[in-house]
């Protein structure tokens, strides 16, 4: 079984991508890669500092750039930054060129895993929870509309939830080749 597009990873901050990401990709032996740390790479900045100095508009221009060249090489894990999939642009692409899968994880579970980590620059406000909560009510609208949804459970391991991952890519024609064929 081999993969034919890039699997993209969306969800808010905290929802696994980046573990689940890492983890998929070893599961279907593909290069797994980051958004954001390739976007760190080519302005040779950390997200935070990008956000501060050029803005979010920068960013997310930026973010574009970063996504097609990505989406453009061979088939990987790709994890995005929680806002990448909030505009069209970036879903064009991705149904286009990727399939994408939303990492679906309920507002608890998502402050206990971001609430103890200063590198989430979109939090650094006064009460964090409530800006986490006013960008979890703004964004679900939009994360729905990604190819595959995938619940993360809080008692599940990211072993367990990889499984769900890749049973649901199973599910979608084209994602895989079968054994011996070729992609």
């Amino acid at each position: 079984m081999s993969l034919n597009k890039t699997v993209v990873l969306v969800g808010m901050m905290g929802s696994g991508k980046t573990a689940v990401g890492k983890a998929l990709a070893a599961e279907l032996h593909v290069a797994f890669k980051d958004s954001d740390q390739e976007i760190s790479l080519a302005a040779n900045r950390s997200i935070a500092e990008i956000f501060e100095r050029d803005g979010e508009p920068f960013f997310r221009s930026v973010e574009s750039k970063v996504l097609e060249r990505l989406l453009q090489g061979p088939p990987c894990v790709l994890s995005t930054g929680g806002g990448a999939f909030m505009f069209g642009n970036n879903r064009a692409l991705i149904s286009k060129l990727g399939i994408s899968v939303f990492l679906s994880a309920d507002l608890d579970l998502l402050w206990e895993r971001v609430r103890s980590k200063d590198t989430r620059p979109l939090l650094k406000t006064a009460d964090p929870k409530a800006t986490l909560t006013r960008i979890f009510e703004g964004r679900k609208d939009q994360y729905a509309l990604a190819d595959v949804t995938v619940q993360s459970h809080p008692n599940y391991s990211i072993a367990q939830t990889t499984e769900q991952v890749i049973a649901a890519l199973r599910a979608q024609p084209g994602v895989f080749s079968p054994p011996g064929e070729k992609s």
